[in-house]
């Protein structure tokens, strides 16, 4: 099984433009409706306009924060490389650049345009130079 999270925006376009730019993440599909974000040709992340279609367990655009309790977790070979493309977008910074003492490696957390958190990592291990299980 693996995880393909869909998340629900105000505005596709926008959404997919700003994980594009900040993640170095790729369009699979493209639309004002619905739009499929890949890493390489892994399907990563989907993003659903609220209003489109009749889906009434996507949720209410006026219930509250995007995301409450949910983040979106991406993991990378390249912290640094990630960090510096999301910095350079000028992203909402939540926790800069920082050592996960307890997974051994970098982290930074950003906010997403419709309010999502973001954390993008690196592998675990990556501080000690061993890998996660090694």
């Amino acid at each position: 099984m693996t995880p393909q999270p869909l998340i629900a925006v105000k505005d596709v376009e926008v959404s997919s433009e700003w994980y594009q730019r900040a993640l170095g993440l790729r369009s699979g599909h493209g639309g004002a409706e619905y739009e499929r974000l890949l890493s390489g040709d892994h399907l990563v992340l989907q993003l659903h306009r609220w209003d489109a279609h009749d889906h009434p367990h996507l949720g209410r655009e006026d219930a509250g924060p995007c995301g409450n309790g949910v983040l979106l977790w991406f993991e990378t070979a390249d912290v640094d490389a990630a960090h510096a493309r999301a910095m350079a977008q000028g992203v909402e910074v939540l926790e800069p650049l920082h050592v996960n003492a307890s997974a051994q490696h970098r982290e930074f957390w950003i906010r997403d345009p419709d309010g999502y958190v973001v954390v993008v990592a690196g592998r675990p291990g990556e501080v000690t130079g061993r890998s996660a299980g090694a």
